[in-house]
């Protein structure tokens, strides 16, 4: 976002003075507590939902296109931080359907070759660009030691299932293919993402996996890493009842993405859209899933996890119980989402070292 019209740069330096009260003024000013299913909403979270239901007005599903996507732009840009890394490249592939553009993060060299996290942004295939995700990307590279190519796939409506899951393994064929001159280990290249972009990372793990079990040729991931993944398009389990209005995301968003992104209803049914409907997921590499406590995609991400781990895939689920749907990318914004964070790059470097042990000669 090169120049920020004033509104924003007002609200982000709003939002960074409340983020940085004591909790309890902040409990005061976000209202009573919200307590739901056995959780209660962290205060902090609260008042910037507080915030965004008084001033946003209009969601995304009532905005024109181009509309919502500036403010998405915008709302990274407000609640982000652009913490420094040692080099960013913004790159080009050419990919199935034409041009892809991704962006390259990487840390200090060391000498030696690093993790390369190929990272797919949230938007619910419609919304969302390299600046949407453009905060946890260059979290990831200063606090996990990792490299970040984030990939700019073709989006929804203009470019309808499967186009921007193409885009994304194209991407990701390449990442492994190109990780040597980028500085990064080829044996240990995983895929990330956060919302939609979670449910391509977890849909490019499969495709591997078939592949692999087909004969096909081509690299699978290393490693997994799933934020609040849409995993089943077909139903709306338990958690959408629970948290589907005034939290961020809600049920009519979601509904509104599904229409956007699929040819048609029946698509649902694909695999490559609801990977928690696979047949088969033995196999597929090591996983670490978060979920969001007062999130609508809650319970499908942890069945997803459950599925992964009743057939022998190693997986770690980590419910944040405290916060809604995309508050990792608040990392300007009070200590919460700097916290989930930094418990995910934990995570991270146990998947690491797990592929790096399953990579090593015998």
């Amino acid at each position: 976002m090169s120049s920020p019209p004033f509104a924003a740069r007002l609200a982000r330096a709003v939002m960074r003075g409340l983020g940085a009260l004591p909790l309890g003024l902040q409990r005061a000013l976000a209202g009573r507590p919200i307590h739901i299913d056995g959780q209660d909403l962290h205060p902090t979270v609260q008042l910037g939902l507080r915030l965004l239901n008084l001033t946003a007005g209009e969601t995304f599903e009532t905005k024109p296109l181009a509309e919502g996507r500036a403010e998405l732009a915008g709302e990274a840009w407000v609640f982000g931080d652009a913490l420094p890394v040692a080099s960013v490249a913004d790159l080009t592939l050419a990919g199935p359907h034409g041009p892809v553009p991704m962006r390259l993060y990487k840390p200090a060299p060391t000498g030696a070759a690093r993790p390369l996290v190929v990272y797919y942004h949230g938007g619910g295939w419609v919304l969302g660009d390299l600046e949407a995700c453009d905060s946890v990307a260059r979290f990831l590279v200063t606090n996990a030691g990792v490299a970040v190519l984030s990939v700019d796939y073709r989006l929804a409506p203009e470019h309808r299932f499967p186009v921007g899951l193409e885009d994304s393994l194209a991407a990701f064929d390449h990442a492994v293919a190109h990780a040597s001159a980028y500085g990064c280990d080829p044996r240990l290249v995983g895929v990330a993402g956060e919302s939609a972009g979670g449910n391509i990372a977890a849909v490019i793990s499969l495709l591997a996996a078939e592949r692999a079990r087909a004969g096909a040729g081509g690299p699978a991931p290393a490693f997994q890493l799933l934020f609040q993944p849409v995993t089943d398009l077909t139903t709306k389990h338990p958690s959408y009842a629970l948290f589907g209005k005034g939290l961020f995301l809600t049920e009519a968003q979601m509904d509104w993405y599904k229409d956007q992104y699929l040819n048609d209803p029946g698509e649902a049914f694909d695999p490559r859209v609801s990977p928690l409907l696979a047949a088969d997921v033995a196999g597929l590499p090591p996983a670490f899933v978060a979920v969001a406590g007062f999130d609508p995609l809650r319970d499908e991400g942890e069945a997803y996890a459950a599925r992964l781990a009743a057939a022998g895939v190693p997986v770690m689920l980590r419910r944040f119980s405290g916060v809604t749907h995309g508050l990792i990318n608040a990392t300007g914004v009070g200590p919460v989402a700097r916290e989930m964070l930094l418990e995910v790059c934990g995570a991270l470097g146990v998947l690491v070292a797990f592929a790096r042990a399953r990579a090593a000669p015998a």
